[in-house]
């Protein structure tokens, strides 16, 4: 089904050749390498002034944020200098557009969305019109281009546009006329060969992908160029659904060729003029090499939880005793006794496994093609059950539209199932949340641990599986029994069902605010209570001393245990409220210590000679007379005027997931300065970490077998280190946890901050990219 190739692969005429093989008939490697789409596009939108310096600098042609993450992009890039939005910048409600937790807070966001696009010239998407991705995929693509997102999911590669998902602090430097800066990203070709078998969908082929490629991190942080004949057996509804899911391989962008398809897509959308043919023009030389064979690819399932833990829905039935009990292990291992609440071997009932609940909705589930094939499958549900629920968001009013002209809404709703507005809600814990011990099927992005919505910590949990949406109406259709959707007769005329679309724009003509352009600076914002500055930050120390306040061994960590999603998000835009929630589902006691080590620091800023905060800290330097990295700390007769006192937080692979800054910034506003990690999940986390001016250290492995929360950091020199642009730090770990009547003790460790770039240690040094911009410009 999928085979992967790490050798470089050259792809001409049509045709896959190894390098050696290209090679012997003349063609150059290196020139080969730029004719990718994805260096073509990277070239055309590199700085005019760019360093030749092995990074890309890039200006993007648009962006996009949702209603968790725009209000804290605008107050940053307000305190920065924002004048006017220099491209357009859509600002879409689809995350916490129901208003539903939080009192006035969610709507008093939106009118200060609203406002802002006025003020500055902005785009301005109202609640229950589009989710973000499908608002720009119908309105905003250009192929050719670039759009940056504060959203991890900012895939619009299968209509030719590289889409990024960054944090919040990324689109701020591109508000202000700033780069996107990266390393030369490599590029993996996705050979597509064959056709998707009848009933096989895109989350299907998706999954399948990121089963082959996630856990070894094969495409980390690279682009996926999807190529090969396979590509025009594909509609564009398919190649998005799958391009989407992109970010669950941990990639860095995506791009797919361009043909009729696509023209016939925009020009249906009114945008004949986006339309531009993406093709390879000679050889093109790839990194890598995943080649997908579509006809063999089944309908498949990812367990909880993680997109990666991928089987088929066969292989599952078979082994459900095994699977489901391995997922009650996790649950356990995740959530501790509150895990063994979820007991997934219950839903095995006369061989077969039975769901609670079914979901197709996002921008991964909600289109057209998808709901209007689910509508017709839904059609041959012959069983009652009321207690399997079954819900459907299409992705856009525009979609929603076309399903009651073709009839598909009607025979949903007649047929039981719960037709919605577009609402990212299902994808990210705010919304459908199941029961107690229940188990849903999603067509959806994600199904880390929480994002049904549960809250293990009080003894609530359930779980979500991947599947697509064809699969998903099949299990609706047999009273909730997990069935894939190629066992069912597609000969058959009642699966027949009218996908030719009409995009009607009436709604978005009536109701969408665009102002780019026309920025109206007299215009005055819209503060709700909730809506807060962020508070001020420091500049980097001359040394650190930094309190372990969390250890999380977990192989991979996500943002959603970072920073929970869910009802949580409501408190988006009031930094100080949402830092209260850092890591409560992963560590509780974390904000604790935190606070803790905070209050010395706000002791020792207000009172550089303040007794208490003197002897913890010199007490802490004392123990660490026979560690040389120290000395400079020791020799300081003064301290605490050098040495800030924070937090770090160590994980062995943090970041998987969410684009959201707050997974980082919560952990500033707390006080911290720096994460240990073995390695970062993704770039855009990495890059959160240092816009908020925390450290992103690397360490080895073996660091986490003694390391406790309550040791102590300590980090000399660390501000002329990074001044210099020393890629290693020598430090000492004090360990106070040690047994009665034994002192605690000390080993040096060494600090890895390698990749920093010159503007990336700037940031460091000012303490925060607000910091940075403040400064440069004297605010």
């Amino acid at each position: 089904m999928i085979t992967l190739s790490a050798e470089k692969t050259v792809i001409n005429e049509g045709q896959l050749q190894s390098a050696a093989e290209a090679q012997a008939k003349g063609v150059d490697l290196a020139k080969a390498a730029r004719n990718t789409l994805a260096a073509r596009i990277l070239d055309a939108h590199q700085a005019k002034d760019a360093p030749k310096d092995g990074q890309v600098h890039v200006h993007f042609d648009a962006l996009a944020s949702h209603d968790i993450t725009y209000v804290g992009i605008i107050q940053t890039a307000r305190a920065s200098g924002l004048t006017e939005f220099p491209l357009p910048y859509v600002l879409t409600n689809c995350h916490n557009s129901l208003c539903a937790v939080g009192g006035t807070i969610n709507e008093d966001d939106h009118l200060f969305g609203l406002a802002a696009a006025k003020k500055y010239g902005g785009i301005f998407v109202p609640p229950h019109l589009a989710v973000i991705h499908q608002y720009m995929r119908e309105m905003m693509t250009s192929c050719g281009g670039m759009i940056l997102g504060s959203d991890s999911h900012t895939r619009y590669g299968a209509l030719g546009v590289m889409g990024v998902g960054e944090g919040g602090p990324e689109l701020v430097k591109q508000l202000l006329g700033k780069t996107w800066d990266v390393a030369e990203p490599e590029v993996v070709a996705v050979w597509l060969e064959g056709e998707p078998a009848p009933g096989v969908g895109p989350q299907d082929v998706a999954l399948a992908l990121i089963g082959a490629v996630f856990k070894d991190g094969f495409v980390k942080n690279k682009v996926l160029e999807f190529m090969g004949p396979g590509v025009g057996a594909l509609s564009v509804d398919f190649r998005c659904g799958v391009d989407v899911m992109t970010t669950e391989t941990a990639c860095l962008s995506s791009i797919w060729p361009t043909d009729a398809k696509v023209r016939d897509w925009l020009t249906l959308h009114g945008r004949a003029n986006d339309f531009k043919e993406l093709r390879l023009e000679g050889p093109a030389c790839y990194d890598g090499l995943v080649r997908i064979d579509l006809a063999a690819v089944e309908p498949m399932i990812a367990l909880p939880f993680h997109p990666s833990n991928v089987h088929t829905i066969a292989e599952v039935t078979a082994h459900a005793e095994e699977l489901l009990g391995d997922v009650e292990e996790e649950a356990v291992r995740l959530f501790g006794d509150a895990g063994k609440g979820l007991k997934l071997r219950d839903k095995i009932r006369n061989g077969a496994i039975v769901a609670d609940q079914g979901i197709i909705a996002g921008c991964a589930g909600g289109t057209f093609e998808n709901i209007s094939l689910a509508s017709a499958i839904l059609g041959t549900w012959k069983e009652p059950n009321p207690h399997f629920t079954f819900s459907v968001y299409p992705a856009s009013v525009p979609q929603a539209v076309a399903l009651v002209n073709n009839g598909a809404t009607e025979r949903l709703m007649t047929l039981g199932a719960n037709v919605k507005t577009a609402f990212c809600g299902p994808c990210f814990g705010a919304g459908d949340t199941p029961a107690h011990g229940g188990l849903s099927l999603r067509h959806t992005t994600r199904n880390f641990p929480n994002r049904e919505g549960s809250k293990p910590g009080e003894g609530q949990i359930a779980a979500v599986a991947l599947m697509d949406a064809r699969s998903i109406a099949a299990t609706a259709a047999n009273a909730g029994r997990l069935t894939p959707a190629t066992s069912l007769d597609w000969s058959s005329p009642d699966l027949k069902v009218d996908l030719k679309y009409h995009f009607n724009p009436e709604v978005y003509q009536r109701r969408v605010y665009n102002g780019f352009g026309h920025p109206d600076p007299q215009m005055e914002l819209v503060f709700g209570p909730n809506i807060a500055d962020w508070p001020e930050l420091t500049p980097l120390p001359e040394h650190l001393v930094l309190e372990v306040a969390s250890v999380i061994t977990d192989p991979v960590t996500t943002t959603d245990e970072l920073i929970p999603s869910g009802e949580t998000s409501s408190l988006r835009s009031n930094p100080q409220k949402l830092a209260e929630f850092t890591l409560s589902r992963k560590d509780p006691g974390y904000v604790g210590r935190a606070k803790a080590a905070q209050a010395l620091e706000k002791k020792r800023l207000a009172n550089p000679d303040d007794a208490e905060v003197l002897a913890k800290v010199r007490g802490l330097i004392d123990i660490c007379t026979e560690q040389p990295a120290v000395a400079s700390m020791l020799a300081d007769p003064h301290p605490l005027r050098q040495v800030g006192i924070g937090s770090l937080v160590f994980a062995f692979k943090p970041g998987d997931g969410s684009a959201r800054e707050q997974a980082a910034s919560s952990q500033k506003v707390l006080g911290g300065w720096a994460n240990l990690a073995v390695e970062y999940a993704t770039k855009r986390y990495r890059s959160n970490l240092i816009n908020w001016g925390i450290l992103p250290f690397l360490v080895e492995k073996e660091l986490a077998r003694d390391l406790k929360p309550g040791d102590w950091l300590m980090v000399p020199d660390v501000r002329a280190a990074i001044a210099a642009g020393r890629s290693t730090i020598l430090a000492a770990l004090v360990h106070t946890e040690v047994e009665a009547g034994k002192k605690p003790w000390t080993e040096q460790v060494a600090l890895s901050l390698r990749g920093l770039t010159e503007n990336e240690r700037q940031i460091l040094l000012d303490g925060s990219l607000i910091n940075h911009y403040a400064r440069s410009k004297g605010i």
